[in-house]
């Protein structure tokens, strides 16, 4: 097999249900890698496949009404960030989740898929903040706080729509991703496998990523001209000097495939890699390697599944070297690794748990492997939690689910269809862990407060949840000149963000936006001085395509808050006026609108 470092790194990412994410390798470029026999991609054949899992910003706190789009689905993500998609066609080799998000780069997802088969993923959103600007005319360069740098020449800028050249004032979107960072296989985009010049699959070992966007002006898409070529610099970590080859392939992430594809090369000078590429997206240095697969099942003493706990696998010579993900609905992982080599698994109950609750060793050869059920026998760190749920009417909830946060994760486990529920997690030590336990019900769309519970090892009889309280309806009912117009979550996308002016609160923004097609979307502001459940707030600015024609505010329109709830809660109101449209025309449009929707800030 090709050597490896002492200082090679390793990421895994799990997917659910007898298919899953991939472990990547950390390897050296050696002759070893010349003579690997071409694997090659079927991006043709199509499977059936349900995925669900969580989206959250670069805190971990949950991303409501993002949208998801799994093969020709389109959903948006619940208040906690959730999302599932069922019986979707997709690719076998290389299915793709694709977040979409105001403010954030794409969060996409890839992972292998299986005949009716279900997945789960974790994906953490990389803010799409301006790291600096230069004119297009003359060039310039853009060097971030952790050493990831771009510079582009002299009118080597065009509009990515139309192809025309620009010289105004170039906007620099970039974000370096750590290819150390505990959480990598959550924030990367694809699954670190890609498609080399000679067409064959191949798993990456990832020296660092980048993603880069221009804009121009007034936020048109800006991209490098064709001919030109712009200049980047990548950090490499402390860690992974010693085994970061001199020269090493650059790759792009490709948003259609979910693969990254080769283009060109790096140089290692000093402690970065320096590379010229012709357009920009998500870039990455990395050293290709052919992968088997392995697979396991992690369950308890009592032959129950541990879902979602977390596993590494890393080399028995260098434990630093690691990758991590996460078990899916029924204990299962599996991913691709290399062959011929010596591996440790270890099974933790977060990543953020600094011992492991298991630990084995296992040793791969050419072909596929099954590890079979993993087994964890310790009694100190395996809580049972059980219960009921019921309605406003004390009856049973038939239809709906029991949401747990433990640390900075949520869970979500649904209920039987008595009202019952029973799972298995994984603790950090025997010391117990709180965690806050929700019960909503789908049909009532009503769910009940958090409530605190202390969980040790064993057996935990958390007691009767009541999925009452708190409505979870959300919505904004317009009239446009006589003409209703309703949109409501979670079907459409409903999302309440700060309306700001630098770094200073104005007030309110609630974007409401239709995912079915036609899409269409409704907009609107209000000022948040003083505001409170009674308050009267002013309308700021209203924007939809339900009107063709640009309109603006003429006479005040008052805001009316009915309801103003704590962050996690609701807020609700209402307001009427009157919009003009534009010259000559200067048509009236009646607006009549009532709204709620869930705030996060």
């Amino acid at each position: 097999m090709t050597a490896v470092s002492a200082q090679t790194k390793w990421r895994l990412i799990f997917l659910p249900l007898l298919l899953s994410v991939l472990f990547s390798c950390q390897k050296l470029i050696d002759e070893g890698n010349i003579t690997d026999p071409v694997i090659p991609v079927d991006l043709a054949t199509k499977v059936s496949s349900s995925v669900s899992g969580f989206v959250t910003d670069e805190n971990d706190e949950p991303v409501p009404s993002a949208s998801v789009k799994v093969g020709l689905q389109t959903v948006t993500t619940d208040e906690y960030g959730y999302f599932e998609v069922r019986n979707e066609q997709v690719v076998k080799s290389a299915a793709t989740v694709s977040v979409s998000m105001g403010g954030y780069f794409p969060g996409i997802r890839t992972y292998m898929a299986e005949q009716n088969k279900a997945v789960f993923v974790r994906i953490k959103l990389i803010p799409k903040n301006i790291s600096g600007n230069f004119s297009g005319g003359t060039g310039g360069t853009v060097t971030l706080p952790d050493g990831l740098k771009i510079a582009l020449p002299a009118n080597a800028v065009v509009n990515a729509t139309t192809g025309a050249a620009y010289t105004g004032m170039v906007n620099v979107a970039a974000s370096w991703i750590n290819p150390t960072a505990a959480d990598l296989d959550r924030i990367m985009p694809g699954d670190l496998r890609g498609v080399d010049v000679s067409g064959g699959f191949k798993q990456l070992t990832t020296y660092g990523m980048a993603a880069v966007e221009l804009t121009g002006s007034t936020g048109e898409k800006l991209q490098v001209a064709p001919g030109k070529k712009a200049a980047l610099s990548f950090p490499v970590p402390a860690a992974l000097q010693a085994t970061a080859p001199a020269t090493i392939p650059l790759w792009f992430f490709d948003e259609v495939t979910g693969l990254w594809k080769e283009e060109g090369a790096a140089v290692k000078t000093g402690n970065v890699y320096e590379g010229e590429v012709s357009h920009f997206s998500f870039w990455n240095c990395d050293v290709p390697a052919n992968f088997v697969q392995v697979n396991m099942t992690v369950k308890d003493s009592n032959g129950n599944p541990v879902s979602y706990v977390h596993a590494k696998i890393s080399r028995v010579t260098n434990p630093q070297s690691a990758a991590s993900g996460y078990t899916d609905s029924t204990g299962y992982v599996s991913g691709a690794v290399p062959a011929n080599a010596q591996l440790k698994l270890e099974i933790f109950s977060s990543y953020a748990c600094g011992n492991p609750i298991h630990t084995q060793t296992f040793t791969t050869a050419n072909s596929n492997i099954a590890l079979g059920v993993i087994t964890i026998n310790t009694t100190s760190a395996v809580a049972s939690i059980t219960g009921t749920a019921t309605t406003c009417a004390n009856t049973p909830v038939i239809n709906g689910f029991i949401i747990m946060k433990k640390g900075n994760h949520y869970y979500r486990y649904p209920l039987s269809n008595t009202g019952t529920f029973q799972f298995t997690t994984l603790l950090c030590s025997n010391t117990g862990t709180s965690v806050e336990l929700i019960a909503e019900d789908i049909a009532a769309s009503q769910q009940g407060n958090p409530t605190s519970h202390n969980i040790n090892a064993g057996n935990n009889a958390v007691g009767n949840l009541q999925a009452c309280g708190v409505t979870t309806q959300q919505f904004v009912n317009l009239t446009i000149n006589g003409v209703s117009h309703n949109y409501s979550a979670p079907g459409d996308s409903l999302s309440l963000r700060p309306a700001q002016s630098g770094t200073t609160l104005m007030g309110f923004f609630l974007s409401a936006s239709r995912m079915a097609s036609p899409f269409q979307y409704t907009d609107f502001a209000w000022t948040g001085q003083n505001i409170a459940s009674g308050s009267t707030q002013s309308l700021l600015e209203f924007t939809s395509q339900l009107i063709n024609d640009s309109t603006t505010i003429i006479n005040p329109i008052s805001v009316n808050i009915t309801e103003f709830g704590a962050v996690g809660q609701f807020v609700s109101g209402n307001f009427t006026g009157i919009l003009r449209g534009a010259a000559p025309a200067n048509s009236n449009y009646n607006i009549t609108c009532s709204f709620r929707v869930r705030r996060y800030f």
